[in-house]
């Protein structure tokens, strides 16, 4: 299938690792340019330099007012034009209730949440009529999940924030859609898994709870979230897709 993505041009936040670059990879195999961002100048460049002439790399801080006109700006000057956007932010550290501080709450919705709504705000201004916004965000949108206290707080909250640009923008021929990763095999998920202070043990019994089977892998991801943002997917929008695995039980 040819996924309509030959010269379009991406932003992907978040993307020098994990799930961002995954996705920003199979974009950019697929004939896309891709405007991929990290935490420092290094790291962005290593990751656009990994994927060649059709990426560039950016440092910026979803917290940061300035972000969000200045990934556009960058979009628009290296390709000449913005298509779309994946918003990707790394999850907040795991916690419970009890433990998270006022600080540690604050900083998560600065960067997870106000941070996200921003970036999908400018970038709806930027669009025009087959032009998508994506966020990454969780199956804790349905079910929380033990330990991520701050997620489940946040990520459910992002859901709805983008079923209602769905409907705002719709008329404009912009669709806005989510993707919900499960368990994949990512630097976050190895992390999470060593917090149970069982590693081996929580995967497997993490896998065995998944009809699959396993975890998935990064490149599994990226092919769904990168389909999502093609024109190949132009009828739809205001839907949150899991890939989980077969997690999810429910419709």
């Amino acid at each position: 299938m040819d996924l309509g993505l030959t010269d379009r041009t991406y932003l992907v936040t978040g993307a020098t690792r994990g799930l961002g670059f995954a996705t920003a990879r199979e974009l950019v195999a697929d004939g896309a340019h891709v405007v991929l961002t990290g935490r420092t100048e290094e790291s962005a460049a290593a990751a656009a330099a990994e994927l060649g002439e059709h990426a560039l790399g950016v440092a910026a801080d979803n917290a940061d007012p300035q972000s969000a006109a200045r990934l556009v700006a960058a979009a628009r000057e290296r390709f000449g034009r913005l298509d779309g956007v994946l918003i990707s932010v790394g999850g907040p550290p795991p916690g419970s209730a009890a433990d998270t501080t006022d600080a540690q709450w604050q900083a998560a919705f600065d960067a997870v949440f106000l941070g996200a709504v921003r970036l999908a705000r400018t970038v709806a201004a930027e669009l025009g009529e087959d032009g998508v916004i994506g966020f990454v965000l969780s199956g804790s949108v349905h079910e929380p999940i033990d330990g991520l206290t701050v997620s489940n707080g946040l990520r459910p909250g992002l859901a709805g924030f983008a079923k209602s640009l769905a409907n705002e923008l719709g008329p404009r021929g912009i669709r806005v859609v989510g993707v919900l990763p499960g368990r994949i095999a990512t630097d976050r998920m190895t992390q999470l898994d060593a917090h149970s202070g069982d590693p081996e043990g929580s995967r497997a019994r993490n896998s065995a709870a998944i009809p699959l089977g396993r975890y998935g892998e990064p490149a599994e991801f990226g092919r769904t979230a990168a389909f999502l943002l093609s024109p190949a997917a132009s009828y739809l929008t205001g839907v949150m897709v899991p890939v989980d695995g077969g997690a999810r039980h429910g419709f």
